[in-house]
């Protein structure tokens, strides 16, 4: 599948919140942790707040190793929840609403006080 994501890269905000998940969680993979977050966010009917983010941060992971064996779902997930949102799925659009879906499940996650430990994601995404 044409990938417009080559590389994904974070905030020094959502870095130390992924240290901190990743402290509390035992997860020790940056891509595990994130598409954890990514899928967060797409659960939330709601569409990401447009605020600029500065990806500072010295992480960068490459888009197959975010996305693993599920890349291309998780691809298609995004190119539907813009189209569901009304935005385009070209390739600046996907790549801008990818990083807001990105950070704000990340801070969704860090904010979640009842996330101490593995077995509170996997809580949360397995819902009510």
């Amino acid at each position: 599948m044409d990938n417009p994501l080559e590389r994904v890269r974070i905030s020094k905000t959502a870095e130390d919140q992924l240290v901190k998940l990743k402290r509390s969680t035992k997860v020790k993979q940056w891509n595990i942790l994130c598409r954890w977050a990514f899928c967060r966010s797409l659960a939330e009917p709601s569409v990401p707040s447009p605020v600029p983010i500065k990806t500072n941060s010295n992480v960068e992971i490459a888009w197959n190793v975010f996305g693993g064996e599920i890349a291309d779902i998780l691809l298609i997930a995004l190119k539907q929840r813009c189209h569901q949102d009304g935005l385009g799925t070209d390739k600046d659009t996907l790549k801008e609403q990818f990083t807001l879906h990105l950070h704000r499940g990340i801070g969704y996650l860090a904010g979640d006080n009842q996330i101490e430990q593995i077995e509170d994601l996997i809580t949360l995404g397995l819902g009510d």
